[in-house]
């Protein structure tokens, strides 16, 4: 399947996963689903991502089914991302003072940025799961430069509270694992599994 040729649904406000898809020639059809992006239960950080992706996604459905818009051929796509250190996610900060906290405990240290896509074919009912992890290394970066970055606005609402590609990018000093998925989603994946399909 070529998502050139089909109607996509991306269901997600992110503005880094729309532009992904528009620098890509294609003009997703966008839902933000309102569904709660908390799971209540014990997961790992793949699976919760995935969880989450999956939530997004049939909600995007309900949602499209409710306004009478749910196109009879397509794909549905959806992601969550979470930043993980030492095993503990750490989300999108509340405030200003937990982007610098979230920053502060990030410096100088690796982490993970764990994605979930979740695939639907609307023609088929076909779901597909997956997640993806990138490991990013931050270098020695002062309380000053993290106090300059949040003053920006730029972390309020990114996981990990940095965009990378965005201003904190010069503190980056390694990753290893897709760059899409760090951005906004793993989009690149999402291109190769729907190629087989």
């Amino acid at each position: 399947m070529d998502l050139k040729n089909t109607t996509v649904v991306l269901a997600s406000g992110s503005p880094r996963r729309i532009d992904m898809l528009r620098a890509d020639g294609i003009e997703p059809h966008i839902v933000k689903p309102d569904c709660e992006e908390n799971i209540h239960i014990g997961l790992s950080p793949a699976q919760e991502v995935m969880a989450l992706a999956l939530r997004k996604n049939l909600r995007a459905v309900e949602m499209l089914k409710e306004q009478g818009d749910l196109p009879a051929e397509g794909v549905v796509l959806s992601a969550d991302t979470m930043v993980v250190l030492d095993g503990v996610p750490m989300g999108k900060p509340r405030d200003e003072e937990d982007a610098f906290r979230i920053l502060s405990l990030l410096r100088g240290k690796t982490h993970t940025v764990q994605s979930g896509a979740c695939i639907r074919d609307l023609a088929s009912g076909r779901l597909l799961l997956f997640s993806e992890g990138t490991d990013v290394t931050f270098m020695q970066y002062t309380d000053e430069d993290i106090r300059a970055y949040v003053a920006t606005g730029e972390p309020m609402d990114k996981a990990g509270a940095y965009a990378i590609q965005g201003g904190f990018a010069p503190y980056v000093t390694h990753t290893n694992g897709p760059l899409d998925n760090v951005i906004g989603f793993p989009y690149a994946s999402i291109k190769r599994i729907l190629e087989a399909w």
